[in-house]
């Protein structure tokens, strides 16, 4: 039974992953300082209790600060690591010296724990943020490739801390013996997430804003016309557990479909979903970020053999339904 370190692990893709490596009988451990991660991500959705022993195998650490070494990190064969500051796209371009700096920290420290642990494998996860900004500065998006990374010019601050991350991870491997891999994830959706006003992400953000209507106008960031690669958190797990088995050593792939969805699609799946009848409101005068996105999945399907697999109109009314349920339960919609 491999040992394995999920950083961010209380996150909306770490408390998936975890879930499933325990299904594949995997001992997990996971770090996580709770900022957008919650303890109750890490709960069975049936049972309702936590599905790794919450008293020994989840570590509370800020990853900003160096990482103290410990026995019961001994033995571990892979680091996957999730953990960075990331919000929506407001959060984003308002904080971005701050989440450069923590994002840089965090990278670095992970990865000075990694090396001092002599672990076997170092997946890291990046962002198709860390493309540069003229490549996606048109509507008329066109597919990225790897080999477009370079030479860099993310467009923000939060892009450049990631970029960093995967070149600092392929420094370890050039210097130890432990094999890496980045994965660079497209747009991810799907619960549990973070739909709170202040940092929520675009299709969390619509659907509490669909949910509060008519309480609330129902208003899109921007023209709408911006597109993005939107993928299902199942898609992305089932890619880190194809990058865990057959990836290391493989540099970086991109993990996304090769198609944009703009918007005000989103938008427009979203008041279907709803069932009501909402008037959708562009304001123009917030920032929409990168105009239009899709991957060339090519190396994720020859490397990692990965497809998407999940349907955006049904992964758009899951996640809808999670979130109205969280409502529900909180006591936001009365």
């Amino acid at each position: 039974m491999a040992k394995v370190i999920v950083t961010g692990g209380a996150g909306m893709i770490g408390s998936n992953l975890v879930k499933r490596l325990i299904k594949l009988n995997y001992e997990v451990h996971v770090i996580d300082n709770l900022w957008r991660g919650k303890l109750e991500y890490l709960n069975d959705f049936e049972t309702g209790e936590p599905v790794i022993n919450l008293k020994n195998n989840f570590h509370e650490i800020d990853l900003s600060y160096p990482i103290p070494m410990s026995p019961i990190f001994e033995g571990t064969e892979y680091i996957i690591h999730l953990a960075d500051i990331v919000a929506g796209i407001g959060y984003v371009f308002n904080n971005q010296s701050s989440i450069f700096r923590q994002n840089i920290l965090i990278n670095s420290n992970t990865i000075e724990f990694a090396r001092k642990l002599g672990i076997n494998g170092f997946l890291y996860a990046g962002t198709a943020c860390s493309f540069p900004a003229e490549l996606q500065d048109s509507f008329e998006y066109n597919l990225l490739r790897e080999k477009d990374l370079f030479p860099a010019n993310p467009e923000s601050a939060y892009g450049w801390s990631k970029l960093m991350g995967i070149y600092e991870s392929g420094l370890l491997e050039k210097e130890t013996d432990i094999m890496v891999v980045s994965l660079l994830f497209h747009n991810v959706y799907g619960a549990p997430c973070d739909y709170s006003e202040e940092r929520s992400q675009v299709i969390p953000s619509l659907i509490r804003k669909a949910i509060m209507y008519p309480e609330n106008d129902f208003v899109v960031w921007g023209s709408g016309k911006q597109g993005r690669a939107f993928i299902h958190i199942d898609d992305v797990v089932n890619a880190i557990l194809r990058g865990l088995e057959q990836g290391f050593g493989k540099g970086y792939i991109q993990v996304g479909p090769d198609f944009s969805t703009t918007i005000a699609e989103i938008a427009e799946s979203i008041v279907e979903i709803s069932g009501k009848d909402i008037p959708i409101k562009f304001d123009t005068s917030k920032p929409e970020g990168d105009k239009a996105r899709a991957a060339d999945y090519t190396l994720a399907r020859k490397v990692l053999g990965w497809e998407p697999e999940i349907d955006l109109k049904a992964g758009l009314r899951q996640t809808y339904e999670w979130i109205e349920k969280q409502m529900n339960k909180t006591g936001s919609l009365k």
